[in-house]
């Protein structure tokens, strides 16, 4: 009996309440995936190459895991707690007629274990196409070969998953237990009876607190443009006051919505009683009366979901700018010993070795020569370049073309001549002048061709060949330098994007089940409305409405946070290197599409399906 009964509630649970399941779901999901990192396929060929960020982004990854799994717990004990209270009414109907206490118990603990069982195997399949997805996305961002690696898949995961999983799932069980022998059958019975009150402030009151707010928040605005991120927060004098006026001009901001907003459409009758509009905004109102706190909470989660996303991103492709300026070219090999021991016929000498001609996409022979004062008139620099060989590299690295004069000084920090750093102050001279100058340096650059980690090792045996018998040679590669960043990058991402998930999965769970436990209560009052004549369809869109106000306000003023934070934290990354910011808020927007979008989705339906029920 107790089996068809837990089926049947858990089976009904889903249809009012799929936002719990979906919660579970993703929370499992986002665990899985960022556990799986030791299968994914960027980490297995950071391994591969004994980059030692490897064991650092492990290590990151399994203590910002315990972070994540103590907020899912606190998120899904809040969930719980909310089915429970909805089910009041259920729970003590099942005392009166003649369950045990500790009856009703084991029918919570059961469907607690159905519904962990369920959302756990819908979660890891789900986990094993994201990881997939984000392994492919990794590997494509550091152009690796995909097909080198297989399906990622990690049993690791999966078991620490359902570990830590498994001990929430117990941690519900015995929170659910306890309330249920704990409840008395008359508080359980009467349970969804008390009215909500609407509390109206004088406008002036309102007006007041909004204004104040709005000061405050521009205050700890101008503290975070005006002296920089870096010393907004790092230094407590200016982080402190910053954090408090910041959170303390929210709280006002969400405070005064209660009369500021009702005077302000009151204003408007046309559109205050336009269809169901009364109605819909005194529900809203009376609500957002006694929850402004919680709107508070919501919207500094999506600030840190949305600042801390955009930031990895930033970040992530700041670092790839960085290297791809720093490498322009596969490869480049400098012979340093050139103006005593002579140039190197390197076409000759890689062909020895099985390098063929066709391997190389593109290839050029560069010979930097000492800068004589005498003959190019310009003192300050050590090196001269020929002009034809600073505008074909220029020119191969995508880089504009040399306009200065000749003899002139070669300038700017977007004039990367070689994959490395030459150390070399340079002059550019016409071709006929370096006649008059001595030898200093040979520079050999290059670009694969077909598969280049085989080239590359081939190149590189050729290249050791030569110094076991001839002498040293400084070997730089694209490759080398992507790998030296690769972890960087990896751990910028990954930390940026599981954190940034966690902290907007619990903002819009938070969000829709608060809409739903006010849906539920307000049922009766549509039902009343149907009664006075009210169409369904006006009845259906006015519960739509007031999910919209409610994930839509949090959401506009975290933005607001939002974009002045990114424009301190790109001000701060701009001074290393250039800052992407489009792409940046492009899959920001995404993210936050598919997830927040996903249960402003969800719950506007299940919040119709609540209207409709009486």
């Amino acid at each position: 009996m107790f089996s068809k009964l837990a089926f049947r509630n858990v089976r009904r649970s889903f249809r009012d309440y799929g936002v719990y399941l979906l919660t579970l779901t993703f929370g499992v999901c986002l665990f899985y995936t960022f556990n799986s990192l030791d299968g994914q396929g960027a980490m297995i060929y950071l391994a591969q190459s004994q980059n030692p960020m490897a064991q650092v982004i492990q290590s990151c990854i399994d203590i910002f895991s315990v972070f994540v799994a103590v907020v899912l717990a606190c998120l899904i004990l809040y969930a719980n707690s909310f089915l429970l209270r909805r089910r009041k009414r259920e729970l003590g109907t099942y005392l009166l007629l003649g369950l045990s206490q500790g009856q009703v118990s084991r029918l919570l603990f059961l469907e607690t274990g159905l519904i962990g069982l369920a959302s756990l195997a819908l979660g890891l399949g789900l986990g094993l196409l994201a990881s997939q997805g984000l392994s492919t996305l990794t590997l494509s961002m550091f152009s690796l070969q995909v097909d080198a690696f297989g399906l990622a898949f990690s049993p690791r995961a999966v078991v620490r998953t359902a570990v830590y999983f498994g001990l929430i799932f117990l941690l519900v069980m015995v929170f659910s237990g306890l309330q249920v022998s704990r409840a008395k059958l008359l508080d359980l019975m009467q349970s969804g009876r008390r009215n909500e009150e609407l509390h109206l402030r004088p406008l002036w009151v309102s007006v007041v607190q909004f204004a104040a707010g709005v000061v405050c928040l521009l205050i700890a605005y101008a503290i975070l443009l005006i002296f920089g991120m870096a010393y907004a927060i790092i230094l407590p004098m200016l982080c402190i006051p910053m954090l408090g006026l910041g959170t303390l001009g929210t709280l006002l901001v969400f405070k005064s919505l209660s009369g500021f907003v009702l005077r302000l459409v009151q204003s408007r009758p046309k559109l205050y009683f336009k269809n169901l509009n009364v109605f819909t905004l005194r529900q809203w109102i009376s609500k957002v009366h006694s929850t402004y706190l919680a709107q508070t909470v919501i919207c500094i989660l999506l600030l840190l979901a949305m600042g801390i996303t955009a930031s990895s991103i930033g970040l992530n492709n700041t670092i790839e700018s960085m290297t791809g300026h720093q490498a322009p070219f596969d490869i480049t090999v400098q012979n340093q010993n050139a103006d005593s021991q002579g140039t190197i016929d390197f076409p000759a000498l890689l062909a020895q070795h099985g390098v063929e001609e066709s391997d190389l996409a593109w290839q050029q022979d560069t010979i930097f020569y000492y800068n004589d004062p005498a003959v190019t008139g310009i003192e300050d620099a050590s090196a001269a370049i020929r002009l034809s060989d600073c505008q074909a590299l220029l020119s191969r690295s995508g880089q504009p073309a040399y306009r200065g004069p000749v003899p002139g000084h070669l300038t700017g920090v977007e004039e990367q001549l070689t994959t490395g750093n030459l150390g070399l102050s340079c002059v550019v001279v016409p071709d006929e002048m370096v006649q008059e100058l001595e030898v200093r340096r040979q520079v050999w650059s290059a670009d694969y061709a077909g598969n280049e980690e085989e080239t590359e090792n081939r190149v590189q045996d050729a290249l050791a060949a030569y110094q076991m018998e001839n002498g040293w040679l400084r070997v730089e590669t694209r490759l080398n330098l992507y790998q030296e960043t690769m972890g960087s990058k990896i751990l910028a991402l990954f930390l940026g994007l599981y954190l940034g998930l966690t902290f907007l999965l619990a903002a819009a769970a938070v969000l829709a089940l608060q809409q739903l436990s006010q849906a539920a209560d307000n049922a009766g009052r549509y039902a009343i409305l149907r009664r006075l004549g009210a169409e369904e369809k006006l009845v259906s869109r006015s519960a739509v409405e007031q999910v919209a106000l409610a994930f839509l306000l949090p959401l506009g003023l975290a933005l607001v946070h939002t974009v002045v934070g990114m424009k301190a934290a790109n001000d701060l990354i701009a001074q290393a290197a250039k800052v992407d910011s489009v792409q940046s808020a492009l899959v920001t927007a995404l993210v936050l599409l598919l997830v927040y979008g996903g249960y402003f989705l969800a719950t506007s339906l299940a919040c119709r399906r609540l209207a409709r029920d009486r």
